[in-house]
């Protein structure tokens, strides 16, 4: 059975109870949830020593990492570095993304990732679904399945899903800039254009869910019309889908499998609580995944600070999991240091978000590290710090004062030293 149907029975599962101990929550509470489908428990029946993850309604905020190789550069060595980098910034979560001109090389790729990474692990299988026929308009619901179903048997934990994505939206796309920046999204659109049908994903959803089902992976439907600029935010085509995307979640949790709904993309930061009310609204409190979301389109080079502006505010709002971008992102390949620099970065709007949805752990963190920091206690304070090892850093690059202080203001002139008493 799956989390959400042992939920709806009343039963509590081991990995439920592991995430409600991880978040300090009543599991009673935590199942419930679950059962309503406001929490998925990412778990699929396959990954060998998974440490599960809990998104959605009262859990901390999540953060997710995507790696993965390209037909540029295709090196296992250093994917696997990239995973440790994003597990040891604090990743909750990894994307595997690889892409390849031969289906062999992702499917190893995959299997060696998911081998060495006890978080959970989502994909995109309509990528390699699209590489192993040779054509993204050639595909077929079996070939796609085909590809799911390897996916699901091998222990991914969560998959993109692209099934809001139908032929009623193809006008709709005419007006915009950027008629769509999702590679799944314009695979299926490829697709449809050239077989004159509605999407293979939409009109063979059932049987997508029953695959998902057999394994519990849970479905994670993809935003494949999302806005990839500003002056397309929160447009027709982005409500259109989202709209369907309300009735697919209906449909999975009606089918026992959970689902979370990801989201955009490019969006103003003034039209950022509206697109969480939004999809809140029409998908019935599903788990809402952002990417981002990129409140400005000209931060090239910096768009990971972008993002955590534009992520602490959405997560804020509602938003459960937020999708890190690195400073590539629109520029290339993330390496190793732009993968843990994009983590950080996200947990840093993540414990932002934390702190002021009440997150009883991330304000006591916040205490202690203000505590430390009255103390001059530097072994606490790089405890508490969100990057520990570049704290560690800094403070080894001037000596440390005989009074405690920093190089900032000196032993006589820092404030702390006042005391009232």
């Amino acid at each position: 059975m799956t989390q959400i149907e042992c939920a709806k029975l009343g039963r509590l599962t081991k990995q439920m109870q592991h995430t409600a101990q991880q978040e300090d929550m009543d599991p009673a509470l935590l199942r419930d949830n679950i059962a309503r489908g406001l929490i998925v428990v990412l778990a699929n029946k396959n990954h060998k020593n998974l440490k599960p993850v809990a998104v959605g309604k009262k859990m901390a905020v999540k953060v997710n990492a995507n790696i993965g190789a390209s037909p540029v550069e295709l090196d296992s060595e250093k994917e696997l570095k990239k995973l440790s980098a994003a597990i040891e910034a604090g990743a909750d979560t990894i994307m595997d993304l690889t892409i390849a001109n031969d289906a062999t090389v992702i499917n190893s790729m995959r299997k060696t990732i998911i081998n060495n990474c006890r978080l959970p692990l989502g994909t995109v299988p309509i990528y390699q679904a699209a590489i192993e026929v040779g054509a993204a308009a050639d595909m077929t619901m079996e070939s796609y399945l085909k590809v799911f179903r390897q996916h699901a048997k091998d222990g991914i934990d969560f998959t993109t899903i692209h099934a809001g994505v139908t032929r009623g939206s193809i006008k709709l796309l005419e007006r915009r800039l950027m008629p769509v920046v999702s590679r799944g999204g314009s695979f299926i659109l490829q697709w449809m254009a050239k077989n004159n049908k509605e999407s293979f994903l939409y009109k063979h959803y059932d049987r997508i869910l029953e695959v998902a089902k057999e394994y519990d992976v849970t479905i994670s439907l993809g935003d494949g019309l999302r806005p990839g600029c500003l002056a397309d935010a929160t447009d027709k085509a982005q409500i259109y889908e989202l709209r369907i995307l309300g009735e697919l979640v209906q449909r999975a949790r009606e089918s026992g499998v959970q689902v979370m709904v990801e989201g955009p993309g490019h969006i103003p930061l003034n039209e950022t609580e509206e697109n969480v009310r939004l999809e809140k609204e029409i998908c019935q409190g599903a788990p809402f995944y952002v990417l981002g979301p990129l409140p400005i389109d000209t931060a090239a080079g910096y768009d990971h600070i972008a993002c955590s502006i534009g992520g602490a505010l959405a997560a804020y709002l509602g938003a459960d999991f937020l999708c890190y971008v690195t400073a590539k992102e629109h520029i290339g390949l993330p390496d190793i240091k732009d993968v843990r620099q994009g983590v950080i970065v996200t947990k840093i709007a993540a414990s932002v978000a934390d702190v002021a949805r009440g997150n009883q752990q991330a304000i006591l963190n916040s205490k202690h590290m203000s505590e430390a920091r009255k103390n001059f206690d530097w072994n606490k304070m790089q405890k508490y710090a969100l990057d520990p090892s570049y704290f560690e850093e800094l403070v080894a690059m001037k000596p440390r004062l005989s009074k405690g202080g920093c190089s900032m203001c000196g032993d006589e002139f820092f404030a702390l030293k006042f005391h009232t008493d």
